[in-house]
């Protein structure tokens, strides 16, 4: 025998007994709700019929709750808090820059960006939620892809289908060598001088080590330059400084990772210099795709100060 559905309570059921529960008065009630007195008493009445039980004891002088009105009285009160904070979140989704973003970051992006991004973030929308993911480039596009991560700041072109990239800047790589090599300190340096370099790269897995792989084909060179590699580009510089070898920085590293030793010098190469790209990355059509492409541009405007060339202007 088939079971009738039962009815479920409304929400102005809930609020109605919540009132009542709260005040144990329905006059009272009704006022702080904004309820007649008689819609109260029906609703109450309804939400009774429709969990069934007694919820209330009535008297000519006051109100009571029954014992399953004491129990039910803070489910429903939790039920109503539950569906304010899904009101607050729909609003928050619904406002620009309000919420979580999660974003993911290359190891050779966030030491030199984030304090940028971090400060526009701080200033600008204040009530940006925004949540650092470091991780490399394979990391972070399935992040991207599976909806872990939100919006990514890396080196591009990544040639992914379904993610689309904001370009932010391109930026060139210069040759950091220890003191006594014959390059160092050099400008207009030709990317031929890459074929007999002994060159120090990052460790499988970092875009920036398959950049500089690319550059040295470029520049004709077929073998592998690699003898000694290093988790990051501190570590890097430092085997460098310590007469190990040479390795390629992008300009944005530079500053911080040179000054961390007396040991090294910078040569510059001929233009057109090898170069990256770094731009934001977010999932085609996303739904707060206008918001990034809006965050891309403050970007490209605080980014400025550095030694890049800005997507869409000059230096």
């Amino acid at each position: 025998m088939a079971v009738g559905k039962k009815r479920q309570p409304s929400l102005a059921q809930l609020r109605a007994f919540a009132a009542v529960a709260e005040h144990l008065h329905f006059r009272d009630a009704a006022a702080a709700i904004g309820m007649s007195q008689p819609a109260l008493s029906g609703a109450v009445s309804a939400l009774e019929e429709a969990l069934g039980v007694t919820l209330l004891e009535r008297t000519t002088r006051k109100v009571l709750l029954s014992p399953a009105g004491e129990r039910l009285a803070v489910r429903a009160k939790a039920v109503l808090a539950e569906v304010g904070a899904l009101m607050e979140e729909a609003e928050a989704v619904r406002a620009p820059f309000t919420g979580a973003l999660r974003l993911g970051v290359i190891p050779t992006v966030a030491p030199y960006l984030l304090p940028t991004v971090l400060r526009l973030v701080h200033d600008r929308y204040p009530h940006l939620d925004l949540q650092v993911h470091e991780e490399q480039t394979a990391s972070l596009v399935e992040g991207l892809t599976t909806g872990r991560l939100d919006l990514l700041l890396l080196a591009v072109p990544l040639g992914v289908p379904g993610v689309a990239e904001l370009p932010l800047f391109d930026e060139d790589f210069v040759l950091v060598t220890p003191l006594d090599h014959r390059l160092g300190g050099r400008e207009g340096i030709p990317r031929e001088a890459l074929k007999e370099l002994n060159l120090l790269l990052l460790d499988e897995g970092h875009c920036l080590r398959d950049q500089a792989l690319d550059i040295c084909r470029e520049a004709g060179r077929e073998d592998a330059p690699v003898t000694t590699t290093a988790a990051g580009l501190s570590t890097l510089v430092q085997l460098v400084a310590g007469g190990l070898g040479c390795t390629l920085l992008p300009r944005t590293a530079l500053k911080l990772e040179t000054t961390r030793s007396s040991q090294l010098l910078t040569g510059y190469f001929a233009n057109p210099a090898p170069t990256r790209r770094v731009a934001l990355a977010m999932r085609s059509g996303a739904a707060r795709g206008a918001e990034y492409e809006e965050l891309a541009s403050a970007l490209r405007e605080a980014l400025r100060p550095l030694p890049v060339r800005v997507w869409g202007g000059e230096v």
